[in-house]
Protein backbone atom coordinates (compact mmCIF):
# COMPACT_ATOMS: atom_id res chain seq x y z
CA UNK A 1 0.00 0.00 0.00
CA UNK A 2 1.19 3.50 -0.73
CA UNK A 3 0.91 6.47 0.96
CA UNK A 4 -1.07 9.09 -0.47
CA UNK A 5 0.79 12.33 -1.33
CA UNK A 6 -1.19 15.72 -1.00
CA UNK A 7 -0.47 18.39 -3.96
CA UNK A 8 2.09 19.92 -1.13
CA UNK A 9 4.36 17.14 -1.07
CA UNK A 10 3.65 16.86 -4.84
CA UNK A 11 5.19 19.99 -5.25
CA UNK A 12 8.00 19.65 -2.62
CA UNK A 13 9.06 16.35 -4.22
CA UNK A 14 9.39 17.99 -7.56
CA UNK A 15 11.39 21.19 -6.05
CA UNK A 16 14.04 18.06 -4.44
CA UNK A 17 14.03 16.27 -7.56
CA UNK A 18 14.62 19.23 -9.50
CA UNK A 19 17.65 20.19 -7.06
CA UNK A 20 18.85 16.95 -7.24
CA UNK A 21 19.15 17.44 -11.21
CA UNK A 22 20.97 21.04 -10.97
CA UNK A 23 23.40 19.58 -8.73
CA UNK A 24 24.20 16.41 -10.91
CA UNK A 25 24.51 18.90 -13.78
CA UNK A 26 26.91 21.39 -11.64
CA UNK A 27 29.02 18.09 -10.73
CA UNK A 28 28.97 16.92 -14.27
CA UNK A 29 30.40 20.58 -16.16
CA UNK A 30 32.42 21.25 -13.25
CA UNK A 31 33.94 18.10 -13.95
CA UNK A 32 34.54 18.79 -17.67
CA UNK A 33 36.06 21.87 -16.63
CA UNK A 34 38.63 20.90 -14.13
CA UNK A 35 39.38 17.66 -16.30
CA UNK A 36 39.79 19.81 -19.72
CA UNK A 37 43.15 21.59 -20.43
CA UNK A 38 42.51 25.02 -20.47
CA UNK A 39 43.91 26.51 -24.24
CA UNK A 40 45.07 30.16 -24.58
CA UNK A 41 44.90 32.73 -27.11
CA UNK A 42 44.66 30.95 -30.46
CA UNK A 43 44.37 27.91 -29.09
CA UNK A 44 47.93 27.50 -27.76
CA UNK A 45 47.54 25.01 -24.12
CA UNK A 46 48.02 27.00 -21.22
CA UNK A 47 50.58 24.06 -20.21
CA UNK A 48 52.60 21.87 -22.76
CA UNK A 49 54.64 18.67 -21.96
CA UNK A 50 58.64 18.81 -21.66
CA UNK A 51 58.72 17.09 -25.10
CA UNK A 52 56.09 19.61 -26.99
CA UNK A 53 58.44 22.06 -25.12
CA UNK A 54 61.48 21.09 -27.09
CA UNK A 55 60.41 20.54 -30.41
CA UNK A 56 58.77 23.95 -30.04
CA UNK A 57 62.62 25.18 -29.14
CA UNK A 58 63.83 23.30 -31.97
CA UNK A 59 61.29 25.96 -34.13
CA UNK A 60 62.60 28.61 -32.80
CA UNK A 61 60.04 29.71 -29.76
CA UNK A 62 61.68 32.36 -27.39
CA UNK A 63 62.18 30.52 -24.11
CA UNK A 64 62.00 32.40 -20.61
CA UNK A 65 63.13 31.21 -17.61
CA UNK A 66 61.66 32.74 -14.88
CA UNK A 67 63.68 31.27 -11.80
CA UNK A 68 66.18 32.78 -9.74
CA UNK A 69 69.67 33.71 -10.52
CA UNK A 70 71.12 30.88 -8.27
CA UNK A 71 68.56 28.39 -9.70
CA UNK A 72 69.81 29.47 -13.42
CA UNK A 73 73.48 29.28 -12.30
CA UNK A 74 72.76 25.54 -11.09
CA UNK A 75 71.09 24.25 -14.83
CA UNK A 76 68.77 26.05 -17.22
CA UNK A 77 68.37 25.36 -20.79
CA UNK A 78 70.11 26.03 -23.42
CA UNK A 79 69.36 29.51 -25.43
CA UNK A 80 66.51 30.42 -22.66
CA UNK A 81 66.66 33.69 -21.49
CA UNK A 82 66.93 34.75 -17.44
CA UNK A 83 64.40 36.95 -16.72
CA UNK A 84 63.33 36.31 -12.58
CA UNK A 85 59.75 36.43 -12.05
CA UNK A 86 59.83 39.48 -9.98
CA UNK A 87 61.06 41.68 -12.25
CA UNK A 88 58.82 40.62 -15.20
CA UNK A 89 56.57 43.09 -15.67
CA UNK A 90 59.18 45.70 -15.05
CA UNK A 91 61.04 43.47 -18.16
CA UNK A 92 58.32 42.71 -20.35
CA UNK A 93 59.71 44.69 -23.03
CA UNK A 94 62.63 42.10 -23.54
CA UNK A 95 59.84 39.30 -24.32
CA UNK A 96 59.27 39.36 -27.93
CA UNK A 97 55.57 39.91 -28.39
CA UNK A 98 56.21 38.27 -32.56
CA UNK A 99 57.08 34.71 -31.49
CA UNK A 100 55.39 31.88 -29.49
CA UNK A 101 56.73 32.06 -26.03
CA UNK A 102 57.80 29.22 -23.45
CA UNK A 103 58.05 29.56 -19.80
CA UNK A 104 59.37 27.76 -17.61
CA UNK A 105 60.56 27.70 -13.86
CA UNK A 106 61.61 24.63 -11.59
CA UNK A 107 58.36 22.83 -11.45
CA UNK A 108 55.45 25.10 -13.00
CA UNK A 109 53.96 27.23 -10.74
CA UNK A 110 56.12 30.21 -11.33
CA UNK A 111 55.56 29.72 -15.09
CA UNK A 112 52.01 29.31 -14.68
CA UNK A 113 52.00 32.62 -12.73
CA UNK A 114 54.36 34.27 -15.51
CA UNK A 115 52.40 33.10 -18.37
CA UNK A 116 48.65 34.84 -16.77
CA UNK A 117 51.25 38.03 -16.27
CA UNK A 118 52.06 38.09 -19.92
CA UNK A 119 49.12 37.48 -21.42
CA UNK A 120 47.66 40.06 -19.21
CA UNK A 121 49.71 42.20 -20.98
CA UNK A 122 48.85 41.81 -24.34
CA UNK A 123 51.15 38.80 -25.52
CA UNK A 124 49.37 36.29 -27.93
CA UNK A 125 51.34 33.25 -27.88
CA UNK A 126 52.54 31.93 -24.42
CA UNK A 127 52.50 28.60 -22.49
CA UNK A 128 53.97 26.96 -19.77
CA UNK A 129 56.13 24.02 -19.14
CA UNK A 130 54.41 21.42 -16.92
CA UNK A 131 56.99 19.92 -14.79
CA UNK A 132 59.37 22.83 -15.13
CA UNK A 133 63.00 22.25 -15.60
CA UNK A 134 62.61 19.08 -13.07
CA UNK A 135 60.42 17.24 -15.90
CA UNK A 136 62.84 18.75 -18.73
CA UNK A 137 65.82 17.11 -16.68
CA UNK A 138 64.14 14.10 -15.82
CA UNK A 139 63.56 13.53 -19.08
CA UNK A 140 66.92 13.77 -20.47
CA UNK A 141 66.74 17.20 -22.45
CA UNK A 142 70.06 18.78 -22.77
CA UNK A 143 70.75 21.98 -19.96
CA UNK A 144 73.95 23.74 -18.68
CA UNK A 145 75.19 25.38 -16.02
CA UNK A 146 76.64 28.88 -15.32
CA UNK A 147 75.84 32.27 -16.24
Amino acid sequence: MTPELDESSVRTNRRWLALAGYAALAVAVGFILYTQRPTGINGLPAEITVSQAASMREKGSFLLDVRQPEEWNESHIPGSTLIPLGELRARMGEVPRERYIVVVCRSGNRSRRARELLIDAGFKWVTSVAGGITAWSADGRPTVSGP
